[in-house]
């Protein structure tokens, strides 16, 4: 199994897309002087390029690449994942209620609200999970929710069940993120039950789970 990441700091990447975007939402009325598209797109990816190409020279290549996971894992190092938008979420006393009731960071609960709903109450997804922590119907019910829609309901249950996941890994949040989206059961098929185990074989789950966990961890970075 082989992780590549490449991490570029936020600001820099935050600033290349601003100027991208600003050249093509140009308002001046003469037309002229508005690059094209094309040209814009050019000169982005020429950039963008040009940083890759400085960073990569200056990291050591790794000759480990389950010592690279599990420092990626660790770090939460894989990527840019910009927080949401919305600013301070109007979720937070509901948040920081089920932090201190059951004893999970809340930093942790914002950023799976933010992956898997981006704060929005009522979403639901082609597989029928349901509400800001998106939880299944059969998951809902078995935590005492009788509206997923209800946002305290849903963190409640939601940040509960994230409790549990940890309890049983042992604190672990790469495990319990993995168990949260693609299923404890998974992971014990694939006979993961522990960090180590999951370092080993991380390859080994689907390429949704992998994102997960690692869109997961870095979003928490950001809270």
């Amino acid at each position: 199994m082989r992780l590549k990441a490449m991490s570029i700091d936020p600001r820099t990447l935050s600033q290349l897309l601003q100027l991208q975007i600003l050249g093509k939402l140009n308002l001046s009325s003469d037309n002229s002087s508005i690059p094209s598209d094309d040209t814009l797109d050019s000169s982005f990816n020429d950039l963008l390029q040009s940083l890759l190409g400085q960073y990569a020279q200056t990291q050591p290549a790794s000759s480990d690449p389950i010592s690279t996971t599990s420092s990626l894992l660790a770090s939460g190092n894989f990527g840019f994942y910009p927080p949401a938008l919305s600013g301070p979420s109007s979720y937070d006393p509901l948040i920081e209620q089920a932090s201190s009731q059951y004893g999970v960071d809340s930093s942790l609960i914002k950023a799976v609200v933010d992956a898997e709903s981006s704060f929005q109450n009522h979403v639901v997804s082609s597989a029928g999970a349901k509400g800001l922590m998106q939880l299944m119907d059969d998951t809902a019910r078995g935590l005492g929710v009788t509206d997923s829609f209800d946002p305290q309901q849903n963190i409640q249950a939601g940040t509960r069940y994230l409790s549990d996941l940890l309890r049983n890994y042992n604190g672990s949040e790469s495990m319990a993120l993995a168990a949260y989206n693609g299923g404890s059961g998974r992971l014990a098929r694939l006979g993961i039950t522990n960090e180590q185990q999951l370092n080993e074989k991380y390859g080994l789950l689907p390429q949704e789970t992998q994102r997960y966990v690692q869109k997961v961890l870095q979003l928490k970075n950001n809270y």
